[in-house]
């Protein structure tokens, strides 16, 4: 692959975005990539040699980004864990509301991408979950937190419902207001971990 120049990388990536959350990633074909785009479909493969290489490099960009920003989160000594846990969940909120079709592209095509291609896809997202693991960890230490968890199982559980809703905003932004969601699932899953002494 030849070395990026201008913006035609950029171009391509937000043309693929848009095509995949509205045809679905099976459904497209490189020649509407490069019709969005605004570049030959030649072109297309002097960046890329094929769909689902596009498809990764907008997950590792995704998952980079939130890997890099909740790092600097869970290394801060200022805040307390459930600070980094509301942090880490505006975080993703952030993310993935910034645009409606990266929320789709991102909640409809992870599964396929992730387990269809275990190798290529991203090492951000595993180490993304680590680092949440670690803000849990780190409260189930100081006892904020129930010690009584099993994080992986949490992790699963949150990450699962969390693609649900957002998938239901992306689609039907009138009934699933963000700041509901953004509130109700604090609410869900820190009443779930907290560690409330009866």
């Amino acid at each position: 692959m030849r070395i990026k120049e201008g913006n035609k990388e950029t171009d391509i990536l937000l043309a693929a975005i848009k095509v995949f959350a509205e045809t679905g990633y099976h459904n497209s074909k490189m020649s509407k990539v490069a019709e969005v785009a605004g570049v030959s479909t030649g072109s297309l493969y002097v960046y890329y040699k094929n769909k689902e290489q596009i498809l990764l490099k907008i997950f590792e960009d995704v998952w980079k980004k939130l890997h890099d920003g909740l790092l600097i989160l869970v290394e801060r000594n200022d805040l307390n864990p459930i600070e980094k846990f509301d942090s880490m969940i505006d975080m993703i909120f952030d993310a993935f509301t910034e645009s409606q079709a990266v929320a789709i592209v991102i909640a409809n095509e992870q599964h396929h991408l992730q387990f269809g291609n275990p190798e290529g896809f991203t090492e951000y997202f595993e180490k993304f979950l680590k680092l949440g693991e670690r803000i849990v960890e780190e409260g189930m230490k100081t006892e904020v937190f129930n010690p009584n968890v099993d994080v992986k199982i949490f992790r699963h559980f949150y990450l699962g419902g969390f693609r649900e809703l957002i998938t239901n905003w992306a689609v039907n932004n009138e009934d699933f207001k963000l700041s509901k969601l953004r509130q109700n699932i604090k609410f869900f899953a820190k009443n779930g971990i907290l560690n409330i002494k009866r």
